[in-house]
């Protein structure tokens, strides 16, 4: 098959960038032509909550993907341009990536011009609804997603959403493959400890990726101090940019007087150090409040790190739980420190063997195979 992909590749930074940059690979080894399109300009430097939409990396894993950059979300002659791209393509499948409704207008009206061509147009859905929604952002996913012939949604949840606006959709669940695309790092977890100047003779947790109020940090630092009451004191790394109030997570943490268990990276982790921080952890913690899925999560899947996380996202995961994935419910601070506790209390300061769980990006693939048939 011909397949066309938009959305965000390098020098773009985030999972989703990562998503489309692994879902190209996967196709092109299923033996699948694919064309990749993504942005001139992914958003305006003033409405980005973070320093910058660019990876930092030194040695990005994603730079392979042959990629014309060409949409821009102001210009709507570069939207055109796209669809004209794309139609000298010739593909079986348009497929793009949805998970902000900023992107809405382009995305509308590049569909229906690639409709009008008698092309037929795959949306994978990260999320429906952007995680902080605001009135306006129902309207412009119905203007948006109304205009898609066939969805692919990577959780449950979403799919209920999705349904609950558009119950004639043809949704296809597929939940969210593994990212693997970092495990070549993974060193031994004395290494990446000496690298992180960490030590070994404590259970380390990690919290990584962007720091935002709906991921669940606060009701994870109010479990550390649960614990500390107890005597128990896991050291607790938390590593991604801050796009919410850093002052209040200080705050809360001189509150509770456990500033000793927690150390604090304040910045994007760039590619080439990502096998560090998940290769120096004994398990990873995401208590999400809302949101449906995690692709910190399932990176850390790929390095078979154990995972804790809140019942909000616990759907997002086809794998046993009881292997690897712990559940809590969601902003239950004594849940969480009691489950926290059971991985302190059997921790081994000895060198583990673990495996990583092997790419399933094949489900994906397959599943677009099946809506172009």
């Amino acid at each position: 098959m011909r397949i066309s992909l938009i959305g965000p590749v390098y020098p773009y930074r985030g999972g989703i960038a990562h998503h489309t940059a692994m879902l190209d690979s996967a196709l092109r080894e299923g033996g699948h032509d694919t064309q990749v399109i993504s942005f001139r300009r992914q958003f305006p430097n003033w409405l980005y909550p973070g320093k910058s939409d660019k990876d930092p990396s030194k040695r990005p894993i994603q730079a392979s993907v042959n990629s014309e950059y060409i949409i821009d979300p102001f210009y709507p002659w570069t939207w055109k341009e796209c669809s004209d791209r794309i139609s000298a393509f010739q593909p079986d499948l348009i497929v793009i990536q949805w998970w902000t409704t900023f992107w809405a207008v382009p995305f509308g009206m590049i569909v229906n011009n690639l409709r009008k061509r008698g092309f037929r147009v795959v949306f994978i859905i990260h999320n429906v609804f952007p995680h902080e929604a605001r009135f306006w952002d129902k309207w412009l996913t119905e203007m948006a997603l109304g205009k898609g012939d066939h969805f692919v949604v990577q959780s449950p949840q979403e799919e209920q959403r999705l349904t609950s606006f558009m119950p004639e959709a043809d949704v296809h669940l597929c939940q969210i493959p593994v990212y693997s695309l970092f495990l070549n790092g993974k060193i031994s977890r004395k290494e990446a400890r000496r690298k992180l100047d960490l030590p070994l003779d404590v259970s380390v947790l990690l919290f990584f990726g962007i720091v935002r109020r709906y991921k669940g940090l606060a009701t994870l630092i109010d479990a550390l101090a649960l614990l500390a009451k107890e005597g128990i004191q896991p050291l607790l790394v938390i590593a991604g940019e801050f796009w919410d109030d850093k002052a209040q997570y200080l705050d809360q943490i001189e509150k509770h007087q456990i500033a000793d268990q927690l150390i604090i990276d304040d910045r994007y982790v760039p590619d080439e150090e990502v096998s560090v921080y998940f290769s120096a952890a004994d398990v990873m913690v995401a208590p999400y409040t809302q949101g449906t899925q995690s692709a910190v999560a399932v990176s850390a899947m790929g390095f078979g790190l154990p995972l804790i996380v809140s019942e909000q996202i616990a759907d997002g995961f086809i794998h046993p739980k009881d292997d690897f994935l712990y559940v809590v419910p969601a902003g239950d601070a004594q849940a969480l420190a009691d489950t926290i506790r059971v991985f302190h209390n059997l921790f081994d300061s000895s060198e583990k063997k673990t495996k990583p769980t092997s790419s399933d990006w094949w489900r994906m693939v397959k599943t677009l195979e099946e809506i172009a048939t």
